[in-house]
């Protein structure tokens, strides 16, 4: 028998056919942590625009954005990617977009709530008042300032979107 317990040269130890646990794991996960890493990004990429049209213009776009917003939620998480997977060919990049386009909610609530806070701050009424466009104003000033929770939320996202694939997975 090749197994062993964990030592200097194997720190989880080997198993039965003498292969480094530690060495299986990672390249095990790494499918998974694709998979959340890139749809959490795009999740982050999606919301923060979103939520920075939404927060920044208010008004009109504000309405439309938090609609938009209110009409993905309604549906069940789950069952909207399954059909998104089911619908297009099932392939780990469906699955990310999928993911993705699903859960970028949260990030651009997060956005928005910061902007509205922010948006009549010092600095950007000094971008304003030097000529600053719109676009230099929103991506230039506000957006670095409002990322924050969105950072703690993607993190918790990349758990979630990990969860989600495993839930697909073995769903088939």
């Amino acid at each position: 028998s090749r197994l062993a317990g964990p030592d200097d040269q194997h720190y989880l130890g080997t198993d039965d056919l003498g292969r480094d646990v530690l060495a299986r794991m990672i390249h095990g996960a790494r499918v998974s942590l694709t998979v959340g890493l890139l749809a959490t990004l795009i999740a982050v990429v999606v919301g923060s625009f979103f939520g920075a049209i939404a927060g920044y213009y208010g008004g009109a776009a504000d309405w439309i954005v938090s609609r938009t917003i209110e009409v993905v939620l309604c549906f069940p998480f789950l069952f909207l990617v399954l059909g998104i997977v089911a619908l297009f060919k099932p392939s780990m990049s469906t699955l990310m977009i999928a993911l993705g386009l699903t859960s970028w909610t949260s990030e651009a609530r997060y956005v928005r709530s910061e902007f509205l806070r922010i948006r009549e701050a010092e600095f950007a009424q000094a971008a304003r008042a030097s000529g600053a466009r719109d676009g230099r104003i929103i991506f230039r000033h506000l957006l670095p300032n409002a990322l924050a929770p969105v950072i703690v939320s993607a993190s918790f996202g990349v758990a979630a979107a990990i969860l989600t694939e495993s839930a697909l997975s073995f769903l088939g």
